[in-house]
């Protein structure tokens, strides 16, 4: 006689658990932060990234070398912005090599009174770098481990890697990436040399060279750039109102040095309106005459007032008319 077999009590599969909400809690509950400090007062963030942009053989290495040289003494950046934090600097810059570049921290630290052997600077000691590399990348976080820098100069990025594209969104956020994680977690601030563009742009870091990464990655950006035959170093700041541009020189007689000039700020001339100012700046980027319909592309202007912006510049002087469009003057 056969039996039947008893019913199945195994209860159904219970269904798999869902995805976990991400934690969240109220705005109010997160503790504040005091504001951010300066390094260099004005000009640089005691624990930021950021980026010293400029055309080449404009002067940028004596810019980050005369910040290097202020940290690293607790002195005072072109005689005048106080280092508020000061300690060792870790400097990489192959471009110029290891005797030229003694050469110039030698003449920067006697500029500023002081002897170089006293002052903890330190260049890092490789002639390739590349930080999109996983071996290079873990052998810098080591050397700032040892050396325990205030700041980190890095000149220039495309010294820095190996096989990124700058032009790569994906490729320089990654490198861009891994000098923030090294910002955080060792408490130090990094300032990276990068080349700008020729081309004209409206805003300073829309003329850094690649990818639109490098201008949205720094908490400080500071451009370099020769107009109407002067350099002017313009400061933007995340956490910090923008300060007026100033004006340098190179001073080429021993000690070779970057000095301050006492102008008005870059586009205040007092015999030219705002709109003329921007035109003189169109003109000095430009490698080529520009017809006013150009003028007024770029400038995104009426062009009734591009043409007053110029008759009044070539009353004073400034400009001239060609046959292809507008220049400067030979003395302007």
């Amino acid at each position: 006689m056969t039996t039947k077999s008893a019913p199945s009590s195994t209860a159904p599969a219970s269904e798999p658990p869902g995805p976990k909400p991400f934690p969240i809690r109220h705005i109010a509950e997160i503790e504040q932060t005091p504001e951010q400090p300066w390094m260099v007062e004005k000009l640089w963030f005691a624990s930021g990234v950021g980026i010293l942009g400029g055309e080449p053989k404009l002067g940028k290495t004596f810019i980050a070398a005369e910040l290097a040289i202020a940290v690293a003494s607790a002195g005072r950046a072109f005689g005048r912005y106080p280092a508020q934090l000061s300690g060792p600097v870790l400097f990489y810059g192959p471009e110029d090599g290891a005797p030229a570049l003694r050469r110039r921290f030698e003449d920067l630290a006697a500029t500023h009174g002081h002897c170089l052997s006293e002052l903890p600077i330190y260049v890092l000691d490789v002639a390739h770098l590349g930080l999109d590399r996983r071996p290079d990348l873990l052998r810098m976080r080591a050397t700032i481990e040892q050396s325990c820098p205030r700041l980190v100069v890095l000149d220039p990025f495309v010294r820095l890697v190996t096989n990124t594209d700058e032009n790569s969104a994906g490729e320089v956020s990654a490198v861009l990436g891994s000098l923030r994680a090294i910002q955080r977690d060792y408490d130090v601030a990094v300032l990276l040399v990068h080349h700008t563009r020729k081309s004209p742009a409206a805003r300073p870091g829309q003329a850094l060279r690649g990818s639109g990464d490098f201008a949205a990655w720094s908490d400080t950006n500071l451009y370099l750039s020769l107009r109407r035959q002067k350099l002017w170093l313009q400061m933007e700041h995340r956490h910090a109102r923008t300060p007026e541009p100033i004006a340098l020189t190179l001073i080429e007689e021993p000690p070779v040095h970057m000095a301050l000039l006492d102008e008005p700020a870059a586009g205040s001339d007092d015999d030219v309106d705002p709109l003329a100012v921007e035109v003189l700046d169109r003109l000095e980027l430009s490698s080529r005459p520009l017809s006013t319909v150009e003028l007024r592309r770029q400038l995104h202007k009426r062009k009734a007032d591009v043409v007053r912006a110029l008759e009044s510049l070539r009353l004073a002087g400034r400009v001239e008319r060609r046959s292809r469009g507008w220049v400067l003057t030979a003395s302007d």
